[in-house]
């Protein structure tokens, strides 16, 4: 079964919101990671395939910024240490190969739908 065709644009647009995230929050120590695909989804909302791709990435950028939240509160109560840290490292990781596959994927025109997502933005 062929996937209908994708525009050039909407495939660009749609792996910035993938790749905007992780760029971001490298850029910002995760504060504006949220930012980038929130103006994608903004900018090219009657776009259906950039659409999905940018909620998508928001929608898991939001669960990961709560998790990364409740990470930091363990820090502070330095018996949680020992659980917060290697947590954030999976989170990393975790978020790193989420974003690459959805950046892959989109080029290849094809969705991704993230794994943990709060449903915010559709």
């Amino acid at each position: 079964m062929s996937q209908p065709y994708t525009s050039d644009s909407s495939r660009i647009a749609a792996i910035l919101a993938h790749l905007s995230a992780p760029i971001a929050a490298i850029l910002s120590a995760g504060l504006l990671s949220l930012v980038g695909p929130l103006l994608v989804w903004l900018v090219k909302k009657d776009d259906p395939f950039a659409r999905r791709a940018a909620a998508g990435a928001f929608n898991f950028n939001l669960s990961f910024w709560v998790l990364f939240i409740l990470c930091w509160i363990l820090i502070f109560t330095v018996v949680g240490i020992v659980v917060a840290l290697p947590l954030m490292l999976v989170l990393f990781v975790v978020s790193a190969w989420c974003h690459i596959k959805g950046a892959v994927r989109a080029s290849n025109d094809r969705p991704y739908d993230y794994p943990f997502q709060l449903r915010v933005l559709s």
